[in-house]
């Protein structure tokens, strides 16, 4: 009989250790988790923390334990798993493709509270149509390119243009933006961090007045990341954090530098 591995326990040595295997330092582990989860509490802003970072259904259900309202992750396998473990929320930031995955996100729907993002009217007519078919209705986010370039739909017109089709679409709830500007989390200067955040919350403030002046209800617009998230937390504008590294932080991070030129 094989005998199961374990890696590594508390108290053993570094030469003890069998690589892979996660190590962390425990106390300034429990005081990030503090440190956020009380800077969402003060701020009265709600924090969902991306699990990309540590892939943890423990470490999920200890951030939920400190008050976070859930969690996201990036594909529906990892959402697969973090439900299987209990956790409840689990928002994919992603968007789903394929009638395969996109069953597999339904399914998830029936055990848990799912939401995923989309950026495109064929995937929206595809989620709908697998919803009809399991007679549940898909919790979904319209996901703007407020900067970074790589998925989501342009603002603007475009912009509305899928909120209304969203709307009219049976299986479908509209719960709000997925408006996340990943390449300004590593901007080392504070002043050109947040005059990326800034313009990038320009246009996320301009693109809800203008669904909102439309006549629908925007009812959440979540995002920010480690290196941005006081900027999007003081800009009334967001209602939720997507934070994920600060859980660990990082070598890179090191080099990103506070208001007051410390490192973070």
């Amino acid at each position: 009989m094989i005998e199961a591995n374990i890696p590594a326990e508390p108290g053993m040595t570094v030469s003890e250790i069998d690589t892979p295997a996660l190590v962390i330092e425990l106390d300034t582990f429990e005081d990030n988790l503090t440190i956020m989860a009380d800077y969402c509490a003060q701020q009265k802003i709600n924090l969902r923390p991306h699990a990309k970072t540590h892939k943890s259904v423990d470490i999920a259900a200890l951030q939920i334990d400190r008050g976070a309202v859930g969690i996201c992750c990036q594909k529906v396998s990892e959402a697969e798993i973090f439900v299987a473990g209990g956790i409840q929320d689990v928002f994919i930031t992603n968007e789903l493709v394929g009638s395969k995955k996109i069953s597999r996100l339904v399914n998830l729907a029936k055990q848990a509270r799912i939401s995923v993002c989309v950026d495109n009217a064929e995937n929206i007519r595809s989620l709908s149509a697998v919803a009809h078919q399991s007679r549940i209705d898909l919790d979904v986010f319209l996901e703007v390119d407020i900067g970074g370039g790589r998925c989501g739909v342009q603002p603007g017109k475009p912009t509305l243009e899928m909120v209304r089709l969203i709307d009219s679409t049976p299986h479908l709830n509209f719960q709000g933006l997925q408006a996340y500007y990943g390449k300004a989390q590593h901007i080392r200067s504070f002043a050109d961090r947040r005059a990326a955040i800034g313009q990038s919350l320009e246009t996320v403030s301009a693109n809800l007045k203008m669904i909102e002046t439309a006549g629908f209800h925007c009812p959440a617009v979540s995002g920010a990341g480690t290196g941005s998230y006081p900027f999007e937390a003081g800009s009334g504008i967001y209602t939720e954090l997507q934070c994920g590294s600060y859980i660990f932080m990082d070598v890179d991070y090191g080099s990103v530098l506070s208001a007051q030129g410390a490192n973070l």
